[in-house]
């Protein structure tokens, strides 16, 4: 199945959470290998829908907010590098919504 390419990707997501140090579960410096910075985080959310978003998503999990899908797949960066990632995205009757994203 593929997701929805207009899939809501929430700046708070990137901006707050996966391109700032955390003390735990931090996922910037791993985007950082790949020249993701917070001043770009346009860039990763365009890598997104276009690298991740246009491949097929497996169902992991129901939940009562939704059917819980996962795609893996490559980040072609903007220094040149690849990044491998695991995303995972919750489908509702009305939205489709990026949830995180783990190294793969």
């Amino acid at each position: 199945m593929y997701l929805d390419p207009n899939a809501i990707i929430a700046i708070r997501k990137l901006t707050e959470y996966l391109l700032i140090p955390l003390l735990k579960d931090d996922k910037s410096e791993y985007l950082a290998q790949g020249g993701y910075t917070l001043a770009s985080w346009q860039q990763l959310e365009q890598d997104l829908r276009q690298h991740i978003l246009s491949l097929e998503a497996q169902p992991i999990v129901k939940t009562h907010y939704g059917q819980k899908y996962q795609i893996i797949g490559s980040l072609i960066c903007p220094n040149g590098k690849i990044l491998t990632i695991k995303t995972i995205w919750i489908v509702t009757n009305q939205t489709t919504q990026f949830v995180t994203l783990f190294p793969a």
